[in-house]
């Protein structure tokens, strides 16, 4: 029996995925094959011997020390996309918010407790609504940073909307590109971008290329009055470029689910307790992903959605497998293959894929590997982790 220790309060629906027969699920529990969290900061004392993969129900890794873990050969999964549809709505919150003066009639109309007169209530609305008036989004340019699982919902929901969509995404994937409408005009650099947008949207993960992508040099290229919008991370945003910008009335305003707080109590800024993703469906979709990814590489090898290991899948055939996962260097898979040969072990099939530093190899073999066999094989220099599944 598989065992898999939680972190945080993971959806029943997750949960569900694995069966009693085969897994033993527990948020306390030692020698844990695998870890299935949420936003707990795992601390790399946290991670036994024993643990196979670990998995996080949401996009950002930032709480896991992927780096470790690689080291340990050990694959850490994500769920991009699970949440893409909460995060994409809030966002087309967030722009009508930028654009009325909803926040501020809404807390204007709260504050006229001592007027019971209902005409006169009504007299004084009329008189006073000018002052949140605004503007449309429709036909309004959205500059969409990011065009991954939510920037390309964002963006497509935006021309559905009757907006023009500029998008900008230097490291976009085929299957990202395929996906994008091609009603959104792409531009080559973040500069023009901010140059022509009336709404810029942030949707990129937080690693060191990202880090502070929005910073004084990119505000400086801005259009006057243009909304900024952050529901990507708190680090690629630089936080005092961005009021300095407010304060010299370029940036028209900051939206963020990431607030800081020396942003607390402007009235060009609307900040969010980091509720992108804080739906039932978001989290029950984070959770049965995660947990789907974890079966398929506990029992098969599989790798899906992993920020750390390259993706691979080897339909299951006949006989027995084995995966290892080994530094990236020459003559580790041709070592691994004499050790088969010279124990008359025959290769059935098989997958090897590198990603950086660290290869990744399914192996299916016509008899069944011993403990010294394993043992042989992770003796060779460069390699990392064996499992048999």
């Amino acid at each position: 029996m598989l065992k898999i220790q939680t972190y945080n309060n993971i959806s029943i629906k997750g949960l569900e995925q694995f069966s009693r027969a085969d897994y033993e699920v527990a948020s306390e529990m030692g020698h844990a094959d695998a870890i299935l969290l949420r936003s707990h900061k795992l601390a790399a004392a946290e991670i036994t011997n024993t643990v196979k993969a670990i998995a996080r129900a949401g996009a950002g890794v930032n709480n896991i020390p992927v780096d470790y873990c690689s080291e340990q050969g050990i694959p850490v999964f994500n769920t991009p996309g699970a949440n893409a549809n909460a995060v994409k709505e809030l966002v087309l919150t967030a722009l009508l918010l930028a654009s009325r003066g909803i926040v501020k009639g809404i807390n204007f109309v709260n504050t006229q407790e001592n007027i019971s007169d209902h005409g006169a209530f009504g007299k004084m609305l009329e008189k006073e609504k000018k002052r949140f008036a605004g503007q449309e989004i429709q036909g309004k340019v959205l500059g969409v940073v990011g065009l991954g699982a939510i920037g390309s919902k964002v963006a497509d929901m935006a021309l559905k909307l009757d907006m023009q969509v500029l998008g900008y995404d230097p490291a976009i994937s085929v299957e990202a590109a395929w996906r994008l409408s091609s009603k959104v005009k792409k531009v080559d650099n973040l500069q023009s971008l901010l140059a022509a947008s009336d709404y810029i949207t942030l949707h990129l993960p937080a690693i060191d290329a990202t880090r502070h992508t929005i910073n004084k040099d990119a505000l400086s290229s801005i259009k006057p009055g243009a909304k900024l919008l952050n529901f990507a991370r708190e680090e690629v945003v630089d936080s005092e470029a961005v009021i300095e910008s407010l304060n010299a009335n370029m940036l028209g305003m900051y939206i963020t689910d990431f607030p800081s707080p020396e942003l607390i109590g402007r009235e060009d800024t609307l900040l969010m307790p980091h509720i992108g993703a804080s739906t039932a469906e978001a989290e029950e979709n984070c959770a049965v992903m995660a947990a789907n990814q974890l079966q398929d590489f506990l029992k098969n090898g599989n790798i899906k959605n992993s920020v750390n290991f390259p993706p691979l899948y080897l339909e299951r055939s006949a006989g027995y497998r084995i995966g290892f996962a080994n530094m990236n260097v020459p003559k580790v898979l041709s070592s691994v293959l004499n050790i088969f040969a010279d124990n008359n072990i025959n290769v059935i099939d098989m997958l090897n894929k590198s990603r950086n530093d660290i290869a990744y190899n399914l192996i299916d073999l016509d008899k069944q590997p011993t403990d010294k066999l394993i043992q042989e094989i992770t003796s060779i220099e460069g390699v990392i982790k064996v499992h048999t599944f």
